[in-house]
């Protein structure tokens, strides 16, 4: 029996079926026997089993317009991916063999070679074999950007298996968070992302490559195709594999659902994300074709990619009801007809009606839009946080005060601003109450007085920055304006820290004051780091009124990541790197522990600042952009369930920071042979985020930022729709930069 009934799917666009798709499964059959993965001494796959797959069909669906060497060259490609997932499963997983796991991994990437070089090492199994072999046939026809992300696309692919196993020998269910950053790395569907380029010779300009829309759209057809995989193999998976990393297992464990529960809120949580795809193609790509000035024949490949990416999630979702790979029966739907011309016919087509219904009522649809603001919600109850980390307190934190204070006043911080009709942003009052020192001073508390004012001034800077763009452009949904401010940020850091433009406000009068005065030790490139870092921070602002615009309450996923940058934390990151210097090598930054573990603490932060913020800036501001909210929209709950969630996502983040750190830190220190000094400098960054984590708690808890009675009588300025507060309380760590530096 199923274990659940599959849900109504969104599949808002029809299957077609590549003509081509026999000749695709007769070669692919043939090149799997070649390459050696039916050999029966395996115990892997037999010629029945790959028959019943079909994986031909797969990629005639995921990839209906491909010609014919191209479908065979992809669904080789996708022959040789599941069979590596069977294999290492059978000699790995089942066994717990990490160290075998590794050395096996650890060969891979010598036949994925991005540049022309001598013959690699001879394979010795069949998924070297075939790896080489499609390697050879693919990469000549494109450019070495698409080589270099298609290769790491593939290692993250292959690497991270190595995360499942992990947690399989820890009996370890990931919180959704990171299951879900995980899953794209381990899922493979970023990996798909780059086939769907060379299948319809679409290659991404590589100017926009890395930038937001084009990340979300791969992240977002990602999460979405394997979330739907989830689903489809939780039986599979789960009961006769004892897999943990599956989207279903996660929300069971996680909100204390029944399968059935958890499978319809997972594919709630799918449809939230084709949605964003939508939205992010509809309203954010057009902006990105014009400001980059794309050419005629670069605009035809950015809209042939986003439609293949289209056509791969109706195709994949119509192999995974007839795969015999799959838990596909009890369900009200039926598969598509195969027909070349269009969508479902006949019989089933009323099912796939009711599933476009049901995904248009679902989450990240229209209903997203209909937030009503400055409701009265009242303040939440604190719950009790999950804290297992001390403060100490800096002793010149009175001294700090009072500079910070001083340094905010000559900036004009609580002047009048022709901007807002003359009305006050700040008054000294308010400022004083928010006592931005005090959370330096946790922080960091062996910083010298100079160090900890500076932190203070940047946490100042930071949350007026938080409140001035609002109060300003979200009135009147000044998009243009808006784009202006944040253009004209980056002269007043200048790298060769030369003159400056005379600053419009106070806003960029602090930025040039802080900037001479923080980057004048700094190395060029810790200069460029700390800029771009702060320019990340400053351009998240126009994702939030680009919202405001729409009155379109965030999906959780895009919250969540856009969070961390609206926050400051990837400003965090770029301080606390810098102040470690040379020590540690950039690329351990980009491991799978590293990632978890600063974006673990991140989202801590984040998620904090949301629950004390939340009258505040619901109520008061009309905000859209806080998790309590963004979570009662997801689930259609009230305000209290949301923030039990909200508190469990907290708790879980904590746990799993102290996992990484406990655990799997020094196993990356063995693995990448780290020397005592870079150990000492990760060891004492371990530290630092202890303390940035407490020292946010308690500012939270004794702000006046937050405080009814301040709320009840606001300042001059009201923003009407404003933005998250608490931007920058990251930067407080500078102090540890300008000591090192």
């Amino acid at each position: 029996m199923q274990p659940f009934t599959l849900p109504d799917f969104y599949v808002p666009y029809p299957a077609r079926l590549n003509p081509h798709v026999e000749r695709a499964r007769i070669h692919t059959k043939a090149w799997a026997e070649a390459m050696g993965m039916l050999d029966p001494g395996l115990g892997v796959w037999d010629e029945r089993q790959l028959d019943a797959m079909d994986y031909g069909l797969m990629c005639a669906y995921t990839h209906p317009d491909a010609s014919p060497d191209e479908l065979d060259l992809v669904t080789d490609w996708y022959v040789w991916v599941f069979f590596f997932d069977d294999h290492f499963l059978e000699v790995y997983k089942r066994s717990g063999d990490i160290a075998g796991a590794k050395a096996y991994l650890d060969r891979l990437p010598a036949f994925m070679p991005v540049h022309p070089t001598a013959d690699g090492p001879p394979p010795s199994n069949p998924v070297e074999r075939g790896l080489a072999d499609l390697w050879a046939r693919t990469v000549p026809a494109m450019s070495l950007d698409w080589r270099t992300r298609f290769a790491e696309s593939t290692e993250n692919l292959l690497d991270e298996s190595l995360w499942e196993l992990s947690n399989i020998n820890a009996g370890r269910v990931a919180n959704p968070l990171e299951y879900i950053e995980m899953r794209r790395r381990v899922g493979g569907a970023p990996w798909s992302a780059n086939l769907v380029e060379h299948a319809a010779g679409a290659e991404i300009p590589a100017r926009i490559a890395h930038s937001r829309p084009m990340l979300v759209l791969r992240d977002t057809f990602a999460d979405a195709v394997h979330l739907r995989n989830d689903l489809f193999s939780y039986q599979r998976e789960v009961e006769e594999e004892g897999e943990l990393s599956n989207g279903v297992l996660v929300f069971e464990k996680f909100l204390g659902y029944d399968t059935q529960q958890a499978a319809d809120a997972v594919n709630d949580l799918l449809t939230s994300r084709l949605h964003q795809f939508e939205n992010t193609a509809l309203t954010e790509l057009p902006r990105l074709v014009e400001e980059q000035a794309l050419l005629p024949h670069e605009r035809r490949a950015v809209l042939a990619y986003v439609k293949g990416l289209q056509d791969w999630q109706s195709g994949g979702h119509e192999w995974h009801m007839r795969s015999s790979r799959y838990m596909n029966g009890a369900s009200g739907e039926r598969p598509a007809s195969g027909s070349v011309l269009g969508g479902p016919t006949g019989l089933g087509t009323s099912s796939a009606y009711a599933g476009l219904i049901a995904g248009l009522t679902a989450p990240g649809g229209p209903r997203s839009h209909l937030h009503v603001p400055y409701r009265h919600v009242g303040p939440l109850p604190r719950p009790e946080f999950t804290m297992p980390f001390a403060v100490r307190l800096n002793p010149h934190l009175d001294t700090a005060r009072r500079e910070s204070w001083a340094w905010a006043e000559r900036m004009g911080f609580h002047d009048p601003l022709p901007e807002l009709s003359g009305a006050r942003l700040w008054t000294a009052h308010r400022n004083e109450g928010f006592d931005f020192a005090l959370c330096a001073a946790g922080i960091d508390p062996d910083a010298s007085v100079h160090e900890l004012t500076l932190a203070a001034e940047w946490l100042t800077w930071g949350t007026f920055g938080d409140d001035y763009f609002p109060a300003c452009f979200n009135p009147t949904r000044d998009m243009a304006g808006a784009k202006v401010c944040v253009e004209r940020l980056p002269a007043f850091m200048p790298l060769d820290l030369g003159a400056t433009p005379p600053p419009v406000s106070p806003f960029e009068r602090g930025l040039a004051d802080l900037w001479a005065r923080t980057a004048a030790p700094m190395t060029a490139g810790g200069r460029r780091a700390f800029r771009a870092a702060v320019e990340q921070m400053t351009d998240s602002w126009l994702w939030e009124l680009a919202n405001h615009i729409q009155n379109r309450v965030p999906d959780p996923v895009d919250y969540m990541e856009m969070r961390r940058k609206t926050f400051g934390s990837d400003l965090t990151r770029a301080l606390a790197r810098l102040a470690h210097g040379d020590q540690v090598p950039p690329e351990i930054y980009r491991t799978r522990t590293m990632l978890g573990i600063e974006n673990a603490t991140a989202d801590y932060a984040c998620l904090l600042n949301d629950v004390f913020s939340y009258q505040k800036e619901v109520e008061f501001e009309g905000e859209l952009h806080n998790c309590v909210l963004v979570v009662q929209s997801f689930f259609s709950c009230d305000a209290t369930r949301a923030l039990g969630i909200v508190n469990d996502l907290m708790t879980s983040r904590m746990r799993q920071f102290q996992h990484l750190v406990d655990s799997e830190l020094p196993v990356l220190f063995d693995d990448h042979c780290l020397d005592a000094a870079a150990r000492r400098s990760l060891t004492g960054y371990m530290q630092e985020l202890r303390d940035w984590m407490a020292a946010i708690l308690l500012w939270h808890q004794t702000t006046r930022r937050y405080v009814g009675s301040e709320l009840e009588h606001p300042p001059a300025v009201t923003r009407p729709l404003g933005g998250p507060t608490g931007l920058g309380t990251s930067a407080a760590r500078l102090a540890a930069l300008l000591r090192s530096a």
